[in-house]
């Protein structure tokens, strides 16, 4: 069932006939008050397609814009100035091929899906970018909140590790909180975990301060909230969550040691590549089996305007390597299946080699990455043109991709948050959940 369809369920004759939809099925008291058991409660969950698929994300976002045509969709059969410059590969898949700096994907596509109609209509890269991370088109009116941030709002803390994490940093504003406040933001690493001597800021106590000086440091601060209560502004309210959230961390061996990608093997460190693709990868895997539940990976450059073979020989090696063995590394541990992996830029290139050897900007169809987390393993969901300019099937709008993740992750797409000036926003704008992605 989509998120915007309803169905109609009819009880026993004291429970009447209610039309069912995500937001009814929130409603505090709403199924209590008709007198529902248990079984039928999760029999109602069942039918509205509410089952919980994925318990964290991994979003890895490719900025600048990744040719579709030289990475997740080549056109073999095209003719050379829109085909381009590069060769093409088998995949595991039968009849699909990945271009020829994917060779390492291309022995794993049978554990994921790939989109070859992704579409939108923003062909600037903030525009692009921010469709791409917060799954609204931009609004002189709103600021929304990215997708890590309204994880973190709806869904809060788990083991005493930050919910939303941004590797190395946060990448842009509108991975930021929006309309929120600012106490969902993510935690910024602010550190390449692929350079040598490579450490998280503020993990450890600072020169001077022992376990005894910090609680009673915490003990001040706790008596400095208590009195000043309810009267906090958002501000101090977010300062206040930091604290609280990174004397958790702090006070956490457990959740500190996520941090510590040195406590991998050498040989997995070497298998995810020692480059910042591999490592920041590697640390992304670390912090979901951690706990985190949102964590936005950035990596390379992609707005290749010029020598588009070049450009892409030197970038998309390194991702190729580690995210293949990302997929393999969350398969072996029995992660994937409930880690959601997105690979997502925010747009594509144009069909047609430009005079400069690159290609230029191009929203209408591109291609994104998915997989575990409830998303169809081995499948190839659309498609676009010969030339590789409009979708050809089944395209996919931002819209629905949200609504898709959300899902996947027990949150009602429908949801309506509250803005500074107590506006109810729907946390998804006219989108439905693609049935097709899921297994």
């Amino acid at each position: 069932m989509s998120s915007k369809s309803n169905s109609t369920w009819c009880g026993s004759k004291d429970h009447g006939c209610f039309n069912l939809n995500r937001r009814n099925f929130l409603s505090v008291g709403f199924l209590s008050s008709l007198g529902l058991s248990l079984n039928e409660v999760l029999a109602l969950q069942s039918e509205s397609g509410m089952k919980v698929k994925a318990k964290s994300v991994i979003n890895i976002f490719l900025p600048g814009g990744m040719s579709h045509q030289e990475s997740w969709d080549p056109k073999i059969y095209a003719p050379i100035e829109y085909r381009g410059p590069l060769s093409s590969i088998p995949t595991t898949i039968p009849g699909v091929h990945f271009s020829e700096n994917l060779s390492m994907t291309a022995k794993i596509a049978d554990k994921i899906t790939v989109v070859r109609s992704m579409t939108h209509g923003e062909a600037a890269h903030e525009r692009g970018t921010h469709n791409m991370m917060t799954g609204y088109k931009p609004s002189p009116a709103v600021t929304y909140p990215s997708f890590g941030s309204v994880v973190s709002h709806e869904l809060g803390i788990r083991n005493n590790i930050p919910p939303y994490i941004c590797i190395p940093n946060q990448p842009t504003e509108f991975a930021g909180t929006g309309y929120l406040s600012k106490m969902y933001s993510g935690f910024s690493i602010n550190a390449d975990p692929a350079n040598s001597g490579y450490k998280v800021q503020d993990l450890s106590f600072p020169s001077g301060v022992d376990q005894d000086r910090f609680n009673t440091r915490k003990s001040m601060l706790d008596a400095v909230n208590e009195h000043f209560g309810s009267a906090k502004d958002d501000k101090l309210k977010a300062a206040d969550s930091f604290y609280q959230k990174a004397y958790s961390l702090i006070g956490s061996d457990s959740a500190k040691g996520a941090f510590d990608i040195e406590k991998e093997s050498p040989k997995t460190r070497d298998e995810y590549g020692r480059n910042a693709a591999g490592q920041r990868m590697l640390l992304a895997r670390r912090l979901v089996e951690a706990g985190t539940r949102f964590v936005t990976v950035t990596y390379g450059g992609w707005d290749m305007h010029d020598n588009i073979a070049n450009g892409m020989k030197n970038q998309l090696p390194n991702f190729d390597r580690a995210y293949a063995a990302l997929i393999n590394d969350l398969n072996d541990r029995g992660m994937l299946d409930e880690t959601l992996v997105l690979v997502t830029s925010e747009f594509g290139r144009t069909p047609k080699i430009n005079a400069t050897a690159g290609r230029d900007h191009w929203p209408s169809v591109y291609s994104i990455a998915l997989a575990g987390g409830g998303v169809k393993r081995g499948y190839i969901h659309g498609s676009s043109d010969a030339q590789g300019a409009q979708p050809d099937a089944d395209p996919l709008t931002v819209e629905n991709l949200s609504a898709t993740i959300y899902t996947l992750l027990g949150i009602d797409p429908d949801k309506r948050l509250m803005t500074a000036d107590a506006r109810p926003v729907s946390i998804v704008y006219n989108g439905h959940v693609e049935k097709e992605l899921l297994i």
